[in-house]
């Protein structure tokens, strides 16, 4: 039944959905004329805000590229796609496959998004190697693990409230990850999306004369050439002893970071991490920069679109639109429906600010004073802003991107199965948020 009430949204989404650089020009234009006719701010001004913020992330972009290419240098590793290949040789059947990656992606997800995106992706190729299954549906699955992270481990929200010094500090005070990440209601729709995503994505899945085998020479892993060295330089670029005395300088680094000084993981320590695994599992610098130069043909998106989203994120925020949107939820809420209401506005802001740490600084003057005025519970609030804010990536292609990139597809190819998603995974995240 699934799989029926899931094709007409797979072609209305190959029909009508364009390319991520399309999808994010379009959006640009709409942040435009909003913020004139809404906010009455002049073409001038939503100009002037849209050139300042328009290299706004480019850290953070950077720190995506590696996400991308980092990952694909330790997946293409001899040991990593060991056992990769040995975890994806449990699936017997697509179904299982399916089912399998779903979970992978989940659990990774839920521990970092970074390491969950590229895992999950990942993961799914070596599916695809082993076992002739629909392509499309089986990188929507690896990429619908990303619904649950920012109710994990890495959700910034949560762990932006639980730091001391945070610019909310004097209005809500500390708020331990007891009351958001542990509490009792963000459990329950994580242990419930565990439940149900796997499965709907399993119901989705579509007859073999229906389905789309990847070819596997897309997905193949490329070959290292056998070399004979002949100058002084090439010994160099083969040499165990360099790229091992600076993997291991890395490893150390990383071993200090989380037992010494206590840290937990975020995207750079992620990328870190991944690195100098990369560097030493590839044991030569020449099978490290072959592994390189596969992995960067994929970032072209990145690099191209996400100055265009940080433009965007400054005129949502600048003209007041971002607020403005927030209020306009929050004023039809009571303490009860606060949450629920709180939800549905981060989806609709995270179309246009898919930044979690942007998006609460947008929307935390907004929902906090409403949620005291009300009197509603703060915590489940913020957590209400925090999985609105990834509910709706299941839609916004910017966090696709490096999925997409490691598995050669387009966002047409998996929205459709994501569109399905969105609507059931909204409807339980709605239920925890407001009734547990």
């Amino acid at each position: 039944m699934l799989n029926r009430a899931a094709q007409p949204l797979v072609r209305l989404v190959d029909r009508y959905l364009p390319d991520p650089y399309i999808f994010v020009l379009i959006l640009t234009l709409v942040a435009f004329v909003a913020a004139m006719a809404v906010e009455g701010q002049s073409p001038v001004a939503v100009m002037v805000m849209w050139g300042d913020g328009f290299w706004g992330l480019l850290t953070f972009s950077m720190q995506m590229l590696l996400v991308l290419i980092t990952g694909f240098m330790l997946a293409s590793t001899p040991l990593v796609k060991g056992i990769l290949n040995r975890l994806a040789s449990i699936a017997r059947t697509p179904g299982q496959a399916i089912l399998l990656v779903t979970y992978v992606a989940l659990i990774a997800s839920w521990i970092n998004w970074g390491f969950g995106l590229v895992v999950g992706a990942l993961f799914a190729k070596a599916l695809a190697r082993q076992i002739k299954v629909h392509y499309p549906l089986l990188i929507a699955s690896a990429y619908s693990g990303f619904v649950v992270w920012h109710g994990g481990l890495a959700g910034s929200i949560p762990l932006t409230i639980a730091t001391p010094g945070h610019f909310t500090e004097q209005t809500i005070g500390i708020i331990g990850t007891g009351d958001t990440i542990f509490a009792f209601f963000n459990i329950a729709i994580v242990l419930a999306l565990f439940v149900v995503v796997p499965v709907v994505n399993r119901l989705m899945l579509p007859e073999e004369k229906d389905s789309f085998f990847v070819d596997e020479a897309r997905i193949r892993d490329p070959e290292v050439p056998e070399i004979t060295i002949t100058r002084p330089a090439e010994h160099l670029e083969n040499s165990r002893v360099l790229a091992w005395l600076i993997g291991f300088s890395g490893i150390a680094y990383a071993f200090y970071y989380f037992v010494q000084e206590g840290g937990g993981l975020n995207l750079n320590i992620v990328n870190f991490m991944f690195l100098f695994l990369a560097i030493v599992l590839h044991q030569t610098p020449r099978r490290l920069l072959i592994s390189l130069n596969e992995a960067v043909k994929g970032g072209a998106g990145i690099v191209i679109q996400f100055p265009f989203y940080a433009g965007i994120m400054a005129v949502m925020t600048d003209s007041g639109l971002a607020q403005t949107i927030s209020s306009g939820f929050v004023s039809i809420a009571s303490a009860e429906t606060l949450p629920f209401w709180s939800f549905i506005s981060a989806g609709v802001v995270n179309i246009f600010v898919p930044s979690g740490g942007g998006q609460w600084a947008v929307q935390a003057p907004v929902m906090l004073p409403a949620a005291q005025e009300l009197g509603a519970n703060i915590p489940r609030v913020a957590m209400a802003v925090a999985w609105g804010d990834a509910w709706t990536n299941l839609l916004q292609p910017f966090w696709a991107l490096p999925v997409l990139a490691i598995a050669g597809l387009k966002a047409k190819d998996i929205m459709g199965y994501c569109l399905m998603l969105l609507i059931i995974t909204g409807v339980i995240i709605s239920l925890g948020l407001t009734f547990l």
